[in-house]
């Protein structure tokens, strides 16, 4: 494969513009497949990013080559999926239609069944999971912004292919269980419903013990799914999920030096369910909270709290009012 035939990033919202984004500060040639929202934007005001550490990078249209037309993916030699979940079958149509035989797919998206997905719809082509640890948030101005920290993790293959998105500002580890990495991702992104009902910041969300009870409740729940289907998590930090609901529960002061010490987080950070409910647009909720319920399902456990969450999280959708700003014992339900 040649060096410059470019990535495509299929579906560049927040994740999708971050990691195309650093790829193309770093002298990649970079294409982004997106919504004329975005293209729009982009090619008025260039693609503005900034991380937590500080960092800031401005990228002329041309250094990312937005458009809304799938044919730009026929040059592709690696395909970045990035779209929300609910969007995956659709997203894999198009790659069969445009994209060159040779182009690597790597999945970039919340939730455990997108691989499958898009291996059904293009069994000719190498297709990687992936996950993405940290968060990402397009402000209101457009510029998109990394609010914590970690490495994207990809699935291994014989070439070792994701290790192609790996540069400055972007680490990348392999991983030779990308089920367990996703399924270990899906139990912390439990939280992202909570910080999109609360209206807070995150960390000032994790800085109070009420929240962080209800986050270890939704992990306990998830964990005991889990343990009956016989599936083991891998986390991603220093934090093994198991004990993660322990110390969510420790005093606030305890907690705090513990989160310090495995995770670095902006002050402003937000998950992206808060942002698609401020946005009025779908959320993500059947693919987090929704898989855990269904799975429960097959194996008796009962799940009150993820289904209270889905309940809550689907109201806000439906009235399209942006965040509720619930507390953690209206979210209960008591």
């Amino acid at each position: 494969m040649s060096a410059q035939r470019p990535i495509c990033i299929a579906g560049a919202g927040s994740v999708g513009c971050f990691v195309g984004g650093m790829l193309a500060a770093d002298g990649r040639n970079v294409s982004l497949l997106a919504r004329p929202r975005v293209v729009d934007g982009i090619a008025q005001n260039g693609l503005q990013l900034s991380s937590f550490e500080g960092g800031q990078w401005r990228l002329r249209a041309g250094q990312v080559a937005p458009s809304q037309d799938p044919a730009i993916m026929k040059d592709a030699n690696m395909i970045v999926v990035a779209v929300k979940s609910g969007d995956t079958a659709a997203m894999a149509e198009l790659i069969a239609r445009h994209s060159a035989e040779d182009a690597v797919i790597i999945s970039l998206q919340n939730g455990v069944g997108n691989v499958a997905t898009l291996k059904q719809t293009l069994p000719g082509h190498c297709v990687l999971g992936g996950m993405v640890p940290f968060n990402v948030v397009t402000r209101d101005d457009g510029s998109v912004h990394r609010g914590t920290s970690g490495a994207l993790v990809i699935e291994r293959d014989a070439k070792e292919n994701g290790k192609r998105l790996a540069v400055q500002n972007l680490p990348v580890s392999l991983t030779e269980n990308i089920i367990g990495v996703q399924w270990g991702k899906l139990l912390v992104n439990l939280s992202n419903a909570l910080n999109a009902l609360s209206d807070l910041p995150l960390h000032t969300q994790l800085q109070r013990r009420s929240w962080r009870l209800l986050f270890a409740d939704q992990m306990t729940e998830g964990l005991a799914v889990l343990r009956a289907a016989g599936i083991s998590p891998v986390a991603t930090n220093a934090l093994p999920h198991a004990l993660t609901p322990h110390l969510l529960r420790l005093p606030d002061s305890l907690f705090g030096l513990i989160l310090r010490s495995v995770m670095k987080i902006d002050a402003n950070a937000r998950s992206s369910m808060w942002a698609d409910l401020q946005r009025g647009r779908p959320t993500e909720i059947d693919h987090l909270q929704g898989v855990v319920v269904q799975l429960a399902n097959q194996y008796g456990i009962a799940t009150p709290l993820s289904r209270r969450v889905i309940e809550v999280v689907k109201a806000a959708e439906d009235m399209k009012r942006g965040s509720p700003a619930l507390s953690p014992q209206q979210i209960r339900g008591s």
